[in-house]
């Protein structure tokens, strides 16, 4: 059986993650996965897309904060889970949001390591983006994810990948929630139905990859067309290339590094 070999949280959207051997499970996926992200002052939704920079961004956890670092910064400390602030219209790839802007020395902070007026926004508990019906006909939540509550990968498919590759990449170039050991390569495309943890999950769709692989997480810096250029000549699909595997879960839990992944599992209600 496949083992979950690590786990990754990313609390703000498209800034470092956090490497986890265990974690909550709740309704939005990895308890305080991309519950924030940065926005224009008019709403728009930033990532590494724009602002590779923001691989230099640091996170942290210390309930009842949240904590940020970045080169040539003083360290920020937020509440973790605020209970108001300025409301912020936004959307994540056409899903419109109402979201809030609760603190004004978050956003300076922001706007001041990036060098552009930003806010940095929270996604709160009682907001309700779903999950795209047309993979997912059963439903899910997810809050600013791009659009499912996990990304899985299998340490297979990326070893398949670095053979093809000059100079190997490490796993965090593609930003995933779930990594998988003990799997053939690209196994992760036939699976459907699994369970982790005792968490039943289905397997949506392919992760379709941008620019932001080609972005060395740790320098923040463009390392030019790769993995881009290699995994369109094998992973090509409707003109996009296909890298990992979008995840919805239909329970909360607890998730442990270590973990069986059993790639059988009947969900129950689930057609």
């Amino acid at each position: 059986m496949p083992i979950l070999s690590a786990l990754h949280v990313y609390p703000i959207k498209s800034c470092g993650g956090i490497s986890v051997t265990e974690w909550e499970v709740d309704a939005f996926g990895l308890s305080f996965d991309r519950r924030w992200m940065l926005v224009t002052p008019r709403g728009r939704f930033l990532t590494q897309r724009e602002l590779p920079a923001l691989a230099l961004v640091r996170v942290s956890i210390a309930p009842p904060h949240l904590r940020v670092t970045a080169p040539g910064s003083p360290e920020l400390v937020t509440p973790l889970s605020p209970q108001g602030g300025r409301p912020v219209a936004t959307e994540v790839w056409g899903d419109p949001l109402q979201v809030l802007a609760p603190d004004h020395k978050a956003d300076e902070w922001f706007s001041n390591f990036l060098g552009h007026e930003v806010m940095l926004a929270y996604f709160p508990e009682r907001m309700v983006r779903e999950v795209d019906r047309e993979y997912a006909p059963d439903g899910g939540r997810t809050g600013f994810a791009d659009g499912y509550p996990f990304l899985l990968v299998g340490e297979t498919s990326l070893a398949d990948l670095n053979a093809r590759l000059a100079t190997p990449l490490p796993m965090n170039r593609f930003r995933p929630n779930l990594v998988v050991s003990g799997s053939t390569p690209f196994a992760e495309d036939g699976w459907r139905r699994i369970t982790i943890g005792g968490i039943p999950m289905q397997v949506v769709k392919p992760c379709a990859r941008c620019v932001v692989t080609t972005t060395d997480q740790a320098s923040g810096r463009r390392d030019g067309d790769e993995p881009l250029r290699t995994l369109a000549t094998f992973r090509r699909r409707d003109n996009q290339v296909m890298f990992g595997q979008n995840v919805v879960h239909y329970a909360t839990g607890r998730l442990r590094v270590g973990d069986g992944v059993d790639t059988g599992y009947p969900i129950p209600g689930v057609g």
